[in-house]
């Protein structure tokens, strides 16, 4: 923290916003994204030059797709990455140009753009998952919020100090070039600054759940290269896929392509006794090389280690005015891409119970929400992960799987079964996706009602409050969360008029953004189960109900004021 001493040197600079954001990843910048269009000034501070160089996180799950609709850019994002025809089929060899085992199809991104408008079901969505690098969301992201009046990004700067003091937080900034210090006086500090946050480090909190397991694969150290190599596809005896992976005896591994081209994310388990920080490029292409089942030439673009086997939560995601969010407040084996798909939702939860504290429009106790839903959710999350990881990292690959004898054949048609299963469970995850709730959350208005059993391959739809709103398409060809305002919704539903004034007055008394949407749709009014719900900004049902006659009450519960 900021000691006393410290605090009697004035930087040359002193800048007051709303808040300060510690991290220029995903969740950081999904919050400037957030806090931009509500006009909260932002400043968010990265130590990096910029935005992501490394591949990491290849897969955007179809609840962050629906978020980055929300905010009006879902149709480029899904232009980033592979090309609009590029298969997204995740494949499993013995190497890559040895036996193919098991293959999940998986829809172009041209594909899904259509496809979306007839699934119903599980799929029932205005979005469906998209297969993209990290580092070119993390750009789009950048982009757009950067476009913001009251949003300063500044990469190359760190947060090295802050204490928070009665009506804020007083923190130092830094280039990391050596250059002169900035104060900063905020509102609020979010730490969405990564695994080694060091928000967190000087909160003091403590990590929940178990972190080195290990696997024969996705669990210890990983190898990873970021590579280009021209000649991968052409010489690949096996049809294009977006993920590939290859399973035997000698080297675990797997291979996201990164621009459907030319570009890789490869990662290799390493083995016990193997000493990865001594490996030089020649060590780098040997290890690609026992994967592929032969050498194909290649460019590294960059190497390195990370360490698999976490499922971790911090024990806290709030002191005082500080918060923490994405990787500084959640760890992942990174199984079904859910740590980056969580720390956007985190953004999204808190960014709009920030504006709205900040705003006026709701009382600090607002804010007590954010661990209560959230920190739940991220438990689940991780187990999830935990569970896909165990599944296809404990899975022994035995010498005999690629033997071309009978035993060989036998060996691979019973890997081909769990393979076809594993990538069933891991990769085709609405119920992990469309399925988190908030049950439980002090400003949810929950009604009682049955709710489906939590699994990660089928997600039944329910309005009850506390979960994501059922999708559907209209008649018109519009997605009904198109529909939702930025702000508060209440859909009006049934082709009987219900009075909803009561829920205008209130939300005008309480300073509260609220837009009815009526909606005479009998088939909508069968879904949702009431005529009058209520949404939320993050788009997550808080109340539903035959009348307004509480309206006031309801309106009080969801924005922190009333228990």
């Amino acid at each position: 923290m900021l000691d006393d001493a410290q605090s009697t040197v004035r930087a040359a600079t002193r800048l007051e916003v709303d808040v300060l954001v510690a991290g220029g990843g995903p969740c950081g910048l999904m919050l400037a994204n957030e806090l931009g269009p509500r006009g909260v000034r932002c400043l968010v501070v990265d130590a990096k030059p910029g935005t992501a160089f490394n591949p990491q996180a290849n897969a955007t799950q179809a609840r962050t797709m629906e978020h980055f609709r929300r905010l009006g850019f879902a149709r480029e994002i899904r232009a980033l990455g592979l090309p609009a025809d590029h298969p997204t089929d995740i494949a499993y060899f013995t190497r890559y140009a040895g036996h193919e085992l098991a293959r999940i199809r998986l829809p172009t991104a041209a594909e899904a753009a259509v496809r979306i408008k007839t699934m119903t079901g599980s799929w029932s969505a205005a979005e469906l998952p998209h297969r993209v690098s990290q580092k070119f969301v993390e750009a789009a992201l950048r982009r757009h919020a950067q476009a913001w009046p009251s949003i300063d990004l500044r990469y190359g700067w760190a947060l090295r100090e802050f204490r928070e003091e009665d009506d804020g937080v007083v923190a130092l900034v830094r280039p990391v070039d050596g250059g002169e210090s900035v104060e900063v006086k905020a509102r609020f500090l979010v730490g969405a600054d990564g695994a080694r946050s060091f928000v967190r480090g000087r909160l003091g909190i403590e990590w929940d759940g178990v972190t080195g397991i290990q696997r024969e694969f996705m669990g210890g150290k990983m190898f990873a290269i970021y590579l280009r190599s021209p000649e991968f596809l052409s010489r690949l005896p096996h049809p294009k896929a977006w993920m590939y992976v290859a399973v035997n005896h000698q080297r675990r591994a797997f291979m996201a392509s990164v621009d459907g081209v030319a570009e890789f994310a490869f990662h290799a388990a390493i083995h016990p006794g193997e000493n990865p920080e001594s490996w030089t490029e020649a060590d780098a292409r040997r290890i690609f090389a026992e994967a592929v089942g032969m050498d194909v030439p290649m460019e590294i673009l960059s190497m390195g280690t990370w360490l698999a086997g976490h499922a971790l939560v911090a024990r806290r995601l709030r002191s005082g005015r500080v918060f923490i969010a994405g990787d500084a407040a959640h760890l992942f084996t990174p199984t079904g891409g859910l740590g980056y798909n969580t720390a956007v939702e985190d953004a999204v939860n808190l960014a709009w119970k920030l504006a709205s504290v900040l705003k006026g429009q709701a009382p600090p106790s607002l804010l007590d929400s954010y661990e209560a839903e959230r920190r739940p959710l991220a438990e689940r999350n991780t187990g999830f992960a935990r569970r896909f990881a165990d599944s296809v990292g404990l899975f022994q690959a035995r010498s005999v799987l690629e033997a071309d004898t009978p035993q060989g054949e036998a060996e691979r048609a019973a890997a081909a079964r769990h393979l076809d299963e594993h990538a069933r469970l891991e990769f085709n995850i609405p119920g992990v996706t469309f399925g988190g709730r908030y049950d439980g959350s002090p400003i949810i208005a929950g009604d009682g009602a049955a709710l489906p059993p939590d699994e990660p391959n089928q997600y039944v739809p329910t309005a009850s409050p506390g979960g994501r709103p059922p999708h559907m398409w209209l008649e018109d060809g519009r997605s009904l969360f198109d529909l939702f305002h930025r702000e508060w919704t209440l859909l009006v539903l049934g082709e009987d008029e219900v009075s909803h004034a009561g829920f205008e007055v209130a939300a005008h008394e309480l300073a509260i953004d609220l837009k009815p949407v009526r909606l005479a749709s009998p088939a909508l009014c069968e879904l949702y189960e009431a005529p009058l719900v209520l949404i939320r900004p993050d788009q997550i049902v808080a109340w539903r109900g035959a009348n307004a006659d509480e309206a006031r009450a309801v309106l009080e519960r969801v924005t922190g004021r009333r228990a």
